[in-house]
């Protein structure tokens, strides 16, 4: 209709809906029809149900940052769950720049996608734009400010995450537990809370000094601050004012490593780590403990969520958070607890006296 209109599919996609809500029209997936539409005599309405579904199946669009770091797995999700429904997913990558994102939007909507799913980068105040797109969106792997906005997300709970690290560490009796945490990721917030929820309920003190915020350092500026601030932290390891931390992320916890080890810091006996992200932790020389994102789950999840906003565009908006796990390697082992007392040794009973006769 699009192409002999002469109009866009968006434009076409609209009129549907007014279309529809005047009772004109009934929408089916990729169409609409009559409302009086009947199925050839004889022919169950089923059957003309699942014809139309295979003629005009639904397409997804999907935009991340990156394909090459944390989202593969994402996608790999996604497009399973995608698979498993009968719909199309198509796939653009952002390289973090919003603007991007928004063209790439905008030109998935002209070739008629029925919902988006996408990664948002930049502030939460310039996604305003998703909330105004013509189809359902979700997001995935980000959070919403409580501004109104009825966006549907599936996301990790990397508070829990973080909250998990610091469970872990302090039941091997480290005390003196730091963060190092990339200040550009989307992720800091939530990890930050998360470490100081944990650190209060374990009951030991996190002061702001043994929270390590570093920038990019190949941000503009970053390469000095990034070495000043990590340099820091070294020192505080140094001087025992840190004996474990949790690293965000996996490429920083392995730097660390290599730099603990530079300066003849055992790991995990004087200093024991938990990166998180989990993506080449468990490749490092001294394999490292990780925070492990669901991240396949919130892919499919995601898709699942989209699907039954488009199947039922009167459901209540879902935000659904997945709960991540700690996978324990040689980077946090027993080495650095407080052991227990040993028990003594066991007597050996005494041999029974043989009876008289």
């Amino acid at each position: 209709m699009a192409r002999e209109m002469g109009v866009s599919p968006v434009t076409v996609r609209r009129d549907v809906e007014t279309l529809a809500e005047r009772g004109l029209v009934r929408r089916v997936h990729g169409g609409a029809v009559l409302p009086d539409t009947t199925s050839p005599p004889g022919e169950h309405p089923a059957t003309r149900a699942r014809e139309l579904l295979r003629s005009s199946p639904m397409s997804f669009g999907m935009i991340v940052p990156d394909a090459g770091y944390y989202y593969p797995e994402v996608i790999k999700g996604a497009r399973e769950a995608a698979a498993a429904r009968g719909i199309r997913l198509v796939l653009g990558i952002s390289q973090y720049d919003p603007s991007e994102e928004h063209a790439q939007a905008q030109q998935m909507l002209d070739h008629g996608i029925d919902g988006l799913l996408i990664s948002p980068s930049g502030r939460p105040e310039d996604r305003s734009w998703i909330e105004e797109l013509p189809i359902p969106a979700v997001l995935i792997e980000r959070r919403q400010e409580d501004d109104g906005a009825a966006l549907e997300l599936a996301a990790t709970d990397h508070a829990h995450g973080a909250r998990l690290a610091v469970h872990h560490l302090a039941g091997l009796g480290r005390s003196r537990i730091a963060l190092l945490l990339r200040a550009d990721s989307p992720h800091a917030t939530p990890i930050h809370h998360g470490y100081l929820a944990g650190m209060a309920a374990a009951g030991l003190e996190a002061p702001p000094d043994l929270c390590f915020i570093i920038p990019m350092p190949d941000s503009p500026g970053g390469s000095g601050d990034y070495e000043r601030r990590t340099g820091l932290f070294l020192d505080a390891v140094e001087g025992c004012r840190i004996d474990a931390a949790l690293v965000h992320n996996d490429r920083d916890a392995i730097l660390l490593l290599q730099r603990l080890r530079a300066r003849r810091i055992t790991v995990p006996d004087e200093m024991a780590i938990v990166a998180y992200d989990d993506e080449v932790a468990a490749l490092a020389d001294i394999p490292l403990s990780a925070i492990a994102p669901p991240k396949h789950a919130v892919g499919a999840a995601a898709v699942d969520l989209l699907a039954l906003r488009v199947t039922d565009p009167s459901r209540p908006p879902h935000r659904l958070s997945i709960l991540p796990e700690l996978r324990v390697r040689s980077s946090s082992g027993v080495s650095g607890a407080v052991a227990p007392d040993e028990p003594d040794e066991p007597e050996e009973p005494e041999e029974p006296e043989e009876p008289e006769e």
